[in-house]
């Protein structure tokens, strides 16, 4: 009886490169952190900003956003 997916080449090789050391996922870019949330003039979660542009600890701290959540996505 097979394996089922763990089966073929694909494994075989993700099974050497991990003898080998070789990290797949080095170089891949995490992606600009946006932030979402819910602020008073818009209380469903809603993009606020870039993570590099807004202070997420300060909006939440302030009161002026909650429910804050800082997202990466490959660009």
């Amino acid at each position: 009886m097979g394996k089922g997916y763990a089966e073929g080449s694909a494994v075989e090789e993700r099974q050497a490169a991990l003898e080998r050391g070789d990290d797949a996922d080095a170089g891949i870019d995490p992606g600009r952190g946006a932030v979402y949330g819910a602020t008073e003039d818009e209380p469903e979660r809603h993009f606020i900003g870039w993570a590099d542009e807004v202070d997420a600890d300060e909006l939440f701290s302030s009161g002026r956003a909650w429910g804050i959540q800082v997202v990466h996505r490959p660009g």
